[in-house]
């Protein structure tokens, strides 16, 4: 078994794609920097923080894209976005078998933010866009620094979402919570709490990530390939019937978790008898609960 979360972009790519295969597209040796950073005297990284190409994953073409959290924590620049989203764009023209996207970032970088936000904006538009040419995409969310800010809304673009229990996903990052209103709201040195709400196994109880998996490389790029084919079988665009059944279940969970201050409160609104065990489950054990629930549900 091998950790996910332990392995940077550069490794993750090789260790997911088929072996030999991924062509990076703008590697470091073309030195493509960050023209913002180096005006503030900041250190730059040759890929600006993310590898993209293409490569074979399970004998398909496949494009995709790994960020590294390592530098500045996967946080979005002009130059970062453009990568993604010139790859995103090749995908489209190059009719690729599928779009799978390592995910790890913590927003929109402060040192560039509104060409980072615009950044952001493109990359979404650009996932959709793939989408709607019929090609899947696949986000995959294992990754210390988790996936938060716009990225974590680009996360939610795809079509499916891969996490592990480790990962963590969400809009507004802990910290950013208790800056904006208190420590009372959201206590972000309280680790336990701030994986119960951000982590995998409340993202995949809540249906925002449709494949937990364990902190395994092996797993990941096995429930890639599921997903992709599952994607392929029923249709990758984004349809108006989807976007009103996800307006309807984030309807219903608004109404469902009124007045719940935890998410273990939510856990036991969804019918787990006991909410306290759910963070120490193995992921075997915890998605058989999960189907047990669901099946109720």
């Amino acid at each position: 078994m091998s950790s996910y979360l332990e392995l940077s972009a550069r490794q993750r790519i090789p260790a997911i794609f088929d072996a030999g295969s991924f062509e990076e597209f703008l590697p470091p040796a073309a030195r493509v920097t960050s023209p913002h950073l180096s005006q503030l005297n900041a250190p730059v990284s040759f890929d600006d923080g993310v590898l993209v190409g293409k490569g074979k994953l399970g004998g398909h073409t496949v494009f995709g894209a790994a960020q590294e959290g390592g530098f500045m924590g996967g946080a979005v620049g002009e130059v970062h976005g453009a990568k993604l989203v010139g790859m995103l764009r090749r995908a489209i023209d190059e009719q690729a078998h599928a779009v799978v996207l390592l995910l790890e970032s913590g927003g929109v970088r402060l040192h560039e933010a509104n060409a980072g936000l615009i950044a952001v904006s493109e990359v979404m538009r650009a996932i959709l866009d793939v989408r709607a040419a019929g090609i899947p995409v696949i986000s995959v969310v294992g990754g210390s620094n988790g996936c938060f800010g716009g990225m974590g809304i680009a996360a939610r673009c795809a079509n499916t979402v891969i996490m592990s229990e480790e990962g963590r996903l969400a809009m507004s990052g802990p910290e950013v919570i208790e800056t904006a209103n208190g420590v009372e709201e959201f206590d972000a040195r309280d680790r336990a709490l701030v994986w119960r709400t951000t982590g995998g196994k409340h993202r995949y109880l809540m249906g925002d990530c449709q494949a937990l998996v364990p902190d395994d490389v092996a797993a990941f790029r096995a429930a890639a390939l599921d997903a992709i084919e599952q994607v392929r079988g029923s249709g990758a665009e984004l349809t108006l019937d989807d976007l009103l059944a996800e307006q309807e279940m984030l309807s219903r969970r608004i109404q469902d978790a009124d007045g719940l201050r935890d998410p273990m409160d939510v856990w036991k609104q969804l019918g787990i008898p006991d909410p306290a065990a759910v963070p120490v489950l193995e992921p075997e054990a915890f998605l058989a609960l999960a189907a047990q629930i669901k099946g109720v549900r």
